[in-house]
């Protein structure tokens, strides 16, 4: 129960790597919001997780909605200890040029703009309480960046970059901020990723990583439950690669 009494707001937790970590922040001991942009599936599985979750349906790309997450938050969970800005998407493999600029707004409105929303509603809750973890989920593209993933690496870079200035600029006031970087797993984004989904891509992909498996929502939620709790009180600033070695 290393989560226990904790509070924690999941972004993009209906399914993926975000309910893989709010499944594993319950099973701790905290009490998780189930944000997501699909209202429907984050009330399922809400349902799924029991009690001490609830679903609320947000844009992250739009300031207002953001701040009436945050005021439901406020209102149900009374604090806030833990943000996991785990909301994502991508843009198809294709040549840098040829991105459209609705992908590339896209792709720039849910990967970065959140992070800084969500820091404009949350952040100052943070301070005011003296405590605080906050965990982006960047990815291996930030570190390692595959062709024609072009813009979707450079917002990944951005997120680490974001989680090492906001770690810096907040740590006297007591709250941490951590990135975890995963290689692509069986989430919605994989089929994305690889542009096709069959046995001679997945072949290929799977070649370029050490351990020779997809990340997993559990192993997600297991490096996102550590990182959050209080045995990683001195670690701040950090992207902990949690890919088999695909970026060594």
């Amino acid at each position: 129960m290393r989560l226990e009494g904790k509070t924690a707001i999941v972004t993009g937790s209906a399914s993926g790597f975000g309910a893989g970590i709010a499944r594993k922040f319950l099973s701790e001991g905290a009490r998780v919001m189930i944000a997501d942009i699909n209202g429907d599936a984050a009330e399922v599985q809400a349902n799924q997780l029991g009690p001490n979750a609830f679903a609320h349906q947000v844009d992250l790309a739009n300031g207002a909605s953001v701040q009436s997450m945050a005021d439901v938050a406020f209102d149900r969970l009374g604090h806030l200890d833990i943000l996991v800005n785990n909301a994502g998407v991508t843009h198809l493999p294709t040549p840098l040029e040829e991105v459209s600029e609705e992908d590339f707004d896209r792709v720039f409105n849910v990967n970065m703009k959140s992070v800084y929303l969500t820091a404009r509603a949350l952040v100052p809750h943070m301070k005011s309480r003296g405590t605080g973890a906050i965990l982006n989920v960047a990815s291996t593209a930030g570190l390692s960046p595959r062709p024609k993933l072009n813009w979707y690496n450079a917002s990944k870079g951005w997120m680490i970059t974001a989680t090492k200035t906001m770690a810096v600029e907040l740590a006297p006031s007591g709250v941490r901020v951590n990135a975890i970087c995963p290689v692509a797993g069986e989430t919605p984004l994989l089929k994305s990723f690889m542009g096709e989904d069959t046995p001679e891509v997945r072949a290929k992909f799977l070649s370029t990583i050490p351990l020779g498996r997809f990340s997993t929502p559990e192993d997600m939620a297991n490096a996102a439950c550590f990182l959050c709790s209080d045995e990683a009180s001195m670690i701040t600033g950090t992207a902990l690669e949690v890919d088999g070695g695909r970026c060594i």
